[in-house]
């Protein structure tokens, strides 16, 4: 991913260059009535571009940022969580379902020698 945005960020840079390159004229811009800003084209480009770039990317860090502080908060419960049921001495495998039962526990009933996928005429609905 790091050598796509790379890339992109060369090529804009490029197209940036050439654009300056041949447009390299004096421009007057006027930002009050008595108030008159002379520059080159590209100064102009070059601003609005980040302008419009800034505060995006701004934002971007902000939700980027809150985001990742509410994954570690999550994870840190998760994994409080995980050790509180780890050492609880009571016995977990009648109080949760299959599902819920914490990894790595004992077994009830371990599989028999004779177990299979197999579909078995005990299966069959009667």
């Amino acid at each position: 991913m790091q050598i796509i945005r790379t890339i992109v960020w060369v090529l804009i840079l490029f197209a940036m260059l050439t654009f300056s390159f041949f447009n390299w004229d004096t421009v007057e811009v006027n930002l009050w009535e008595n108030l008159v800003l002379e520059t080159k084209v590209p100064v102009l480009v070059i601003i609005a571009f980040l302008l419009g770039l800034v505060p995006m990317w701004l934002y971007h860090r902000s939700v980027k940022w809150s985001l990742s502080r509410r994954i570690r908060s999550l994870e840190a419960s998760i994994k409080s969580t995980a050790l509180a049921q780890r050492h609880d001495p009571e016995d977990t495998t009648s109080t949760h379902s299959p599902a819920e039962r914490p990894v790595g526990g004992p077994v009830d009933n371990p599989a028999q020698a004779d177990d299979n996928l197999a579909p078995d005429s005990r299966d069959k609905p009667a």
